[in-house]
């Protein structure tokens, strides 16, 4: 039987983990189809750079369209990032009738309905296991293995960068922008690390999770999304004291006026394993009527893991490919007809435990006007820890763990409370997940 026949978009770190891959596991992967794969064109930024991986062989170009039209190539691996020229790439493609496998987290969360819908138009496979924690096939997992199951929530570490810089802040003397500034030198984060540290990665991540999840239609500008950047040492150190870790999680959840989509520092108890998962590596938490609550755990970027999600999802295709469209998966684990254009609340309507840290000035009675206002919103404290501030030697850090509360009674709260003359400075909040 004759090869099938790859054109990739991209040899960068994950372009060239997948050509290296497919060319040294070509036994194993032939042992599975019953057939060899070939690569036969690839797309480059420039045509004299140095490569670390062999392209004997194999055309180049500089022109992606020409990968996507060439008359030889069946399926399109798309793995050169961004949303615009790929989103028109992989668009003609679809349209050339041929199958498209991504690791393009951005494009899917964003123009995921649109390729998924012409996809369907053109009897064309989409795959994008890769888009999503790297090397876990989480996907998969969610949108096959647990196909019997009502999801009633998950969340998820799932930006490597966020996670990495959460765990060093936890060493003596660390703070945000001197591990920010390692992440770089590292190469954990970009010189530009505002998609890792402010959420925007993590948010595609969660859209797509949500999506296969709930079946629901991609809603990546529905997310509510915070960064890390205003956690500090400081808030690292006392949610340990309180038996909690800072985690940056993306929380999707069933809410009785629609979906919770959210991406935000979070404390977790430290009994929960998702509290256990450091540095780069990527975690989801996954909870069905039926199972109960189950974990994915790897590596969430890097050439290897992502490449080697990248060929499972060819090995997909060429699976699925001689099958009738209503024989395959669903690219969102729903057929069309039952995706629901479901709401998604307001940040304002969830309701969660929280943590609060404040500066008060250290004299009688501002503890008991600080939870007079608190009970005035309905707001019982559960937990206060006060320390002697090393900034500000006339006040006290105050650290308090609430019940549940709706956000928006809390920002009424914590708005009435900047007003008292004896708080100082910004009061800061972190949302507090207990993921049972």
């Amino acid at each position: 039987m004759k090869p099938v026949k790859i054109g990739l978009l991209g040899l960068g770190t994950v372009g060239g983990g997948t050509l290296e891959i497919l060319q040294k596991t070509l036994p194993e992967i032939q042992g599975r189809l019953g057939q060899s794969i070939e690569v036969v064109a690839i797309a480059v930024r420039d045509l004299n750079r140095p490569r670390s991986v062999d392209t004997t062989g194999i055309e180049l170009t500089d022109d992606p369209m020409q990968v996507v039209t060439h008359p030889d190539v069946e399926i399109v691996v798309e793995l050169m990032g961004g949303t615009g020229l790929a989103r028109d790439l992989l668009s003609e493609a679809i349209r050339l009738g041929k199958h498209v496998v991504t690791a393009n987290k951005a494009l899917i969360a964003e123009f995921g309905n649109e390729l998924f819908a012409l996809a369907a138009e053109n009897n064309v496979i989409v795959n994008y296991e890769a888009a999503v924690a790297g090397g876990i096939p989480v996907i998969k997992a969610v949108r096959e293995g647990l196909a019997a199951n009502k999801i009633e929530w998950l969340a998820g570490i799932i930006n490597g960068t966020g996670n990495y810089i959460l765990t060093e802040m936890k060493k003596p003397g660390a703070d945000f922008a001197a591990v920010l500034k390692v992440a770089q030198e590292l190469g954990y984060a970009e010189a530009d690390p505002t998609f890792d540290v402010e959420g925007i990665d993590a948010a595609h991540k969660l859209t797509i999770l949500a999506s296969i999840a709930f079946g629901i239609e991609l809603q990546f500008n529905k997310v509510y999304t915070e960064g890390i950047s205003k956690v500090t040492a400081e808030d690292i150190q006392f949610a340990e004291k309180l038996g909690y870790q800072i985690k940056h999680l993306g929380v999707a959840s069933r809410t009785d006026n629609g979906f919770s989509l959210r991406v935000h520092p979070t404390l977790i108890p430290n009994s929960v394993l998702l509290a256990n998962v450091h540095g780069v590596m990527n975690s989801v938490l996954v909870k069905g009527d039926h199972v109960g609550s189950t974990m994915y755990y790897g590596p969430g970027a890097g050439a290897g893991p992502t490449a080697s999600a990248v060929v499972a999802d060819i090995i997909d295709v060429i699976r699925w490919r001689e099958q009738p469209q209503k024989a395959r998966v669903p690219a969102l684990g729903f057929v069309t007809e039952a995706l629901q254009s479901a709401p998604v609340v307001s940040i304002e309507e969830i309701e969660t435990r929280y943590y609060i840290r404040c500066f008060a000035q250290d004299h009688a009675g501002v503890l008991a006007k600080i939870t007079s206002v608190m009970a005035k919103h309905n707001i019982s404290i559960e937990q206060v820890v006060q320390e002697p501030c090393k900034s500000q030697p006339q006040d006290a850090t105050l650290v308090m763990l609430t019940n549940r509360v709706k956000e928006a009674n809390l920002n009424a709260a914590l708005s009435d409370l900047s007003q008292l003359e004896e708080i100082d400075g910004e009061i800061a909040r972190i949302r507090l997940e207990s993921l049972q």
